[in-house]
């Protein structure tokens, strides 16, 4: 902070005081809202003196409305579309206005917001726009003034690309699996068949693009797979309101999760909801469907699936695709690269979960605990279901383009199915119902020795913290006591805080 310039706002806070006691509350009861579109023009304006004034009065005013906007100027004085002059002041302000100790601590601030229920200024998301648009016109484009949105637009961060930064893969060219040599028996790959027709995504690949919109057996989806959070969902291309749309990243995070964008009406979606949250389609209820995935490691996969087709490395972009270049350092570290508020202890932030909903029914299943268990027998929202994990978790060997040699875990094979009356164990390697009868693991059903068929249920693996900021009610899976595959009892989050609204 400037030399005295946080007396100066003391000074202006310890006036504010005595005129509050001498007049009464009324004294400092905000900031008219007639004010506030000339306050935010100067407080992310280029004169600093104005700046100043409008910091003035928005203190001595005591209006907590514009911590979102300080707590947005910090950021951007870090990534330089704000001068340091304005991070400091703006720091200053924040001290003043809460009396705590975060400083110019942005990832604290960002944070410590989450956990309130203060609301922005009116024309926040416009001036939010206006500000991010000078890293990439795109940002005001979606954050435009009166865009409708389901979330608190305080919460979405820039993640340090332009718009469509981290470009998706559209219809990416293909190999027969003999034909991919480049690829490593143990290395983990998400697995898709739809119609019949098998489908190999590399992490090494996705890892650098995050996005894919591709047909698979006659169906389109979009793979979305946010790295921060270690999840990856395949969703129908065709939406619940019968339209189709194709996906890019946004650029935008929250919470540390992806927020993609449909390049049809550039509207936010949640990638973990599979829900639009602000833009033109925000205010429908128009959602996605998920599609069953697998991460596994390509020897299994293709062993299963011998004919399938898989990414070819000619994706048309000059990228370093070995294992952990993009992101092996952060998959080996158990810290957010990103502020994440943090709103459960049942588990470690970075710990794997496979994530399953029914009915609006959330659960997490930790997956060191499936592997353990290998069978799953269980019920969530009165439906009997069965997880199958018989496989250890995937060790990656890799090394960053950032930090050098990286070791990982990249989760586990889990696949979830409806189970109906039937329940499940392994057996010498054969997955067998309780009468002996042995069943046939399929990637859309468990098929039966006449014919059943248990269906396939679209779970997915997720980093514990993206699973729990957007399911704050989960339940969560518990081992039993000694080794069983009868159902085992769950457990509710207890996490405080405001419930999101994606």
């Amino acid at each position: 902070m400037a030399p005295g310039w946080k007396s100066v706002l003391r000074g202006f806070l310890g006036a504010a005081l005595l005129a509050v006691a001498g007049c009464g509350a009324g004294a400092a009861a905000g900031v008219p809202d007639a004010e506030v579109p000339g306050i935010l023009a100067a407080l992310s304006g280029s004169s600093a003196g104005t700046a100043r004034g409008a910091i003035d009065r928005v203190v001595a005013a005591r209006d907590a409305r514009f911590t979102a906007v300080f707590v947005e100027l910090l950021r951007a004085a870090e990534v330089g579309v704000a001068s340091p002059g304005a991070g400091r002041a703006s720091a200053g302000a924040l001290e003043s206005l809460h009396a705590t100790g975060f400083g110019a601590d942005w990832h604290a601030w960002v944070k410590w917001y989450a956990g309130t229920e203060l609301a922005p200024p009116p024309g926040f998301t416009g001036w939010k726009g206006e500000l991010l648009g000078r890293i990439d016109p795109h940002f005001a484009e979606i954050l435009a003034p009166g865009a409708p949105s389901r979330i608190r637009v305080e919460e979405v961060v820039w993640g340090g690309v332009g718009f469509e930064g981290i470009p998706a893969l559209d219809r990416p060219a293909t190999l027969a699996a003999g034909e991919a040599d480049y690829l490593t028996p143990e290395e983990p790959v998400f697995g898709i068949v739809l119609n019949g027709e098998a489908r190999a995504y590399p992490h090494r690949i996705l890892d650098w693009h995050e996005m894919v919109n591709d047909e698979v057996g006659g169906v389109g989806f979009s793979l979305a797979y946010c790295t921060l959070c270690g999840s990856g969902i395949a969703y129908r291309a065709e939406a619940s309101d019968g339209k189709r749309y194709d996906f890019g990243s946004s650029g935008f995070l929250m919470r540390s999760n992806k927020l993609m964008v449909d390049r049809q009406t550039r509207t936010l979606w949640n990638h973990l909801t599979g829900r639009p949250v602000l833009g033109p389609l925000a205010d429908s209820e128009v959602r996605l469907e998920r599609l069953p995935l697998v991460v596994t490691r390509w020897a299994d996969w293709r062993a299963r699936h011998p004919g399938t087709r898989v990414l070819s490395l000619d994706t048309g972009f000059d990228r370093p695709y070995r294992p952990g270049a993009a992101y092996g350092g952060y998959f080996a570290s158990p810290e957010t690269m990103f502020p994440v508020r943090e709103r459960s202890r049942l588990l470690p932030a970075k710990e794997r979960v496979f994530g399953l909903e029914l009915g609006g029914v959330p659960k997490a299943y930790p997956v060191e605990a499936l592997v353990e268990a290998r069978v799953v027998n269980d019920t969530l929202n009165d439906v009997a279901v069965v997880l199958v994990a018989a496989d250890p978790q995937i060790e990656v060997a890799g090394s960053s383009v950032r930090t050098g040699p990286a070791r990982y875990r990249a989760g586990a094979p889990v696949r979830a199915y409806r189970a109906g009356s039937a329940r499940f164990r392994l057996e010498d390697g054969v997955l067998k119902d309780a009468s002996g009868r042995t069943w046939k693991l399929e990637e859309d059903a468990l098929v039966g020795p006449d014919g059943q068929r248990a269906e396939r249920l679209a779970g997915f693996l997720a980093y514990w913290f993206g699973w729990s900021s957007f399911h704050p009610g989960t339940l969560v899976w518990k081992a039993p006591a000694s080794p069983s595959s009868s159902a085992a009892p769950s457990a509710r989050s207890t996490a405080p805080g405001r419930p999101p609204r994606p």
